[in-house]
């Protein structure tokens, strides 16, 4: 089974927003003398620059996307920072620079960050077309008119970076199917399209199934037959509409910034309000008890299956089943200590340090021991799509009563069924619902906290 699956370049948005802040700021320079003003204005722009490119999406721009669409992003973007240029000279109205200055201003920042911006979206292009690089490996499942328009489409437009590997015609039933399974795995294949008319109810369900149990993109072209999914993402490859599998509220820039930010917010709280001073007084009792580390860190699958080192507070005595055997009622290896810590969830804090850098979010999918995701992914129908966001201090699952000790299938699966939700479901709302359920569940004592 693969268990990850590509990602565009994480460098070209950070690259596209630094070069044109760089801009904006260089042109500028000439309208003030007092450099605090310059330094409100520089601040007062990379605030109202970056919230408005979030909310328009003006750096979501891929490899499909027409060049009329950037054009359009250009133009809504020019408008908005039309005004708060204005804006901001029209507070400091004791500033006396001509309006003709400022529109010259926001014209020429307009026009040399279009020209960066479609030299790199060019640039890219060329250099999929001529080099074969930033690609992308694709198989068509079914053949038929709106297939063939796709394979040609792909054919003729190596600038885009999609690979044709293969073409499946679907003619011997669910042993041809397993047949694309056997090819896609071994051959690294990084996103599945399908002809829903060309696939029974059944085969449907298996591709679902195939591609969320093993992080694969699926994108269908759509036809009259039903989709299985609540969320749909729609784009045009040319003029061809294509439907992705499954819509992910937090793949969008902006809601990632948003929990991003509440991620950083509350772990800083955490760890400067609560670590700085409990970590000392835990670390004399979990050492006076028991010899060992203070922290006990064990590796978890994280997004797309990654591994990292999740921190604990040590609540159990060094063992060599630590990451084999989950904890059980009564289970001998807890101190003392630890089980005043873990009732409390108390053992659970260092992970905000996990939060801080990046590898966990504050609410998400529980992550599970490797040896346990590996054996849950195999048995557990799509059990991988929790990989697809961050794993979490706390989840949906987790407040709905499905924490802790894994008593049998039927309990693992539930906790799916939710983390699956959350993942197509995410609002900043329901985090903060979550993380208030969690903190009462603690202060009012689980049953399952042990």
């Amino acid at each position: 089974m693969i268990f990850q699956r590509g990602r565009y370049s994480g460098f070209l948005r950070p690259i596209s927003y630094i070069l044109d802040l760089t801009i904006i700021f260089l042109l500028a320079y000439y309208f003030f003398e007092d450099k605090l003003l310059y330094f409100q204005f520089g601040v007062f722009v990379l605030v109202g620059w970056i919230i408005l490119s979030l909310k328009s999406n003006f750096y979501d721009i891929y490899r499909f996307t027409h060049v009329s669409k950037i054009m359009s992003l250009i133009g809504k973007q020019g408008i908005v920072f039309f005004l708060i240029v204005f804006s901001f000279f029209g507070f400091y109205n004791e500033l006396d620079i001509n309006a003709w200055q400022i529109v010259l201003y926001v014209l020429w920042v307009l026009l040399i960050i279009s020209v960066i911006k479609f030299t790199i979206f060019f640039i890219l292009k060329r250099y999929r077309s001529r080099f074969g690089g930033n690609s992308r490996k694709v198989v068509i499942i079914g053949l038929n008119k709106k297939t063939d328009q796709l394979r040609k489409f792909f054919d003729k437009n190596p600038e885009y970076g999609y690979r044709l590997k293969n073409t499946f015609d679907i003619k011997n039933g669910d042993e041809n199917l397993d047949d694309c399974f056997k090819y896609i795995t071994e051959n690294d294949v990084d996103e599945i399209y399908s002809s829903i008319g060309q696939l029974s109810n059944k085969q449907l369900t298996m591709l679902i199934d195939f591609a969320d149990n093993n992080l694969k993109v699926l994108k269908f072209l759509p036809d009259n037959k039903e989709i299985y999914s609540k969320k749909l993402d729609f784009d045009y490859y040319g003029v061809l509409p294509i439907l992705s599998m499954r819509k992910i509220p937090i793949d969008e820039p902006f809601n990632q910034f948003i929990k991003r930010s509440f991620d950083i917010v509350l772990s800083v709280l955490v760890i400067v309000g609560v670590l700085s001073w409990l970590t000392p007084i835990l670390a004399l009792l979990i050492t006076l008890e028991s010899k060992g580390p203070v922290f006990f860190k064990q590796k978890r699958n994280g997004l797309d299956y990654k591994e990292f080192n999740c921190y604990k507070y040590r609540s159990m005595r060094p063992n060599p089943m630590a990451d084999l055997h989950q904890i059980s009622k009564n289970d001998p290896r807890v101190t003392k200590v630890g089980r005043i810590i873990r009732k409390t969830s108390i053992d659970e804090l260092p992970q905000f340090i996990n939060v801080l850098k990046g590898e966990m979010s504050v609410v998400g999918p529980r992550p599970h021991m490797v040896s346990h995701t590996h054996m849950y992914a195999e048995r557990i129908d799509k059990f991988m799509v929790r990989h697809f966001i961050k794993p979490g201090i706390t989840g949906l699952a987790q407040v709905s009563g499905y924490r802790g000790e894994v008593e049998d299938d039927n309990h693992i699966i539930n906790r799916v069924k939710y983390d699956i939700f959350y993942l197509e479901n995410w609002s900043l709302f329901l985090d903060v619902k979550i993380v208030f359920q969690t903190v009462y569940n603690a202060l009012r004592g689980e049953e399952k906290a042990y």
